[in-house]
């Protein structure tokens, strides 16, 4: 419930505040009539990622077993390029992302009716289907379907409200250390993810691993071999007696760090691989937004030495960043 928490909050408030940019701007434009077409998009948009986790959910009943690992674990590897390329997309255009807001609105201005109910479903699509995917993913692996959607909708709800309030300047907030340190989470949750996606699609016959004709056995009992002698195809680990797979413990490691009591060497890989290449990526990213950009750092020099102390005013960053009514966007900056 934590986990699907923490995303839900993560992803609804990054929606709450691209609308609320959206809102914001067609208000000091003195066009709030044309706010309905943009909460039409914004409401096709929640109904689209609605139906997708609907035909998700209710579909899979009428496969295969087979067909329903494998259709899971290629949503689930989908979800984690999606989360994945939304992170670093977060990293890249968290400055520029008002703007381009404000751009689109422009344009839509000029445009047809429907010009602007598109820039509402757009900017609110991504991180729904995004939202839906890990989701579906998670709720799959973790077995609690009720509780995790439970975590899920208040977490959401949640965000809905900081949202507003960020809008309304009723509350301040560092959203670059907030989506900071949700993004790392959601890096562990995504490398989970990963290694749940591997073991449905080694239980479908799409990888090899345990659950086939090439599993290494052990000729003595008949069962696939565990640790060093199972590599590369069979288990890595099983900790059964200890962690119990259906235990308290168990599901907050598997909502934590995608541990499950008994993995196969492809998930630890696949876990490991990924965390080995995308942590380094994300960490550069964050120290590359912490620092200043050449073109400040220049202005900066070039002030007359007798300015004011207060009317130097830097470029915030996303790590620097706090959020006010005039400037609700993951970054902070207006």
């Amino acid at each position: 419930m934590l986990a699907t928490f923490l995303i839900g909050l993560r992803e609804g408030l990054e929606a709450a505040l691209v609308v609320g940019i959206l809102v914001a701007y067609l208000s000091r434009l003195g066009r709030r009539d044309a706010l309905p077409r943009l909460w039409a998009g914004v409401g096709l948009a929640v109904a689209l990622a609605l139906a997708i986790g609907a035909v998700f959910t209710f579909g899979a009943y009428m496969l295969t077993f087979e067909a329903q690992e494998l259709i899971g674990g290629s949503l689930s590897l989908l979800a984690v390029g999606m989360v994945t390329w939304m992170i670093f997309w977060m990293q890249r255009a968290g400055r520029t992302l008002k703007a381009g807001l404000e751009g689109g609105v422009d344009r839509a201005l000029r445009g047809s009716v429907w010009a602007l109910v598109a820039v509402g479903f757009v900017s609110v699509a991504r991180e729904g289907i995004e939202t839906t995917l890990l989701l579906w993913s998670m709720v799959q692996s973790f077995g609690d379907a009720p509780l995790a959607l439970a975590g899920a909708v208040l977490g959401l709800a949640a965000a809905i409200v900081l949202g507003w309030a960020i809008a309304r300047g009723m509350l301040r907030l560092n959203l670059g250390r907030f989506f900071t340190w949700t993004g790392a989470f959601l890096i562990v949750v995504a490398a989970g993810v990963l290694a749940y996606a591997i073991h449905d699609l080694q239980e479908a016959g799409a990888l090899p691993g345990p659950f086939g004709a090439g599993a290494p056995i052990d000729p003595r009992t008949g069962a696939v071999l565990v640790g060093v002698a199972g590599f590369p195809l069979g288990w890595a680990f099983e900790v059964s007696g200890v962690i119990a797979p259906g235990g308290a413990l168990a599901a907050l490691l598997q909502a934590t760090v995608g541990f499950m009591p008994q993995m196969t060497w492809l998930q630890v890989l696949a876990w490991t691989v990924y965390v080995a290449v995308v942590v380094p990526l994300f960490v550069r990213g964050v120290r590359a937004n912490r620092r200043p950009s050449p073109g400040a750092a220049g202005a900066t020099a070039s002030a007359p030495a007798s300015a004011p102390r207060g009317d130097a005013r830097p470029t915030p960053t996303p790590d620097a960043a706090t959020a006010t009514a005039s400037a609700p966007h993951p970054n902070g900056a207006s």
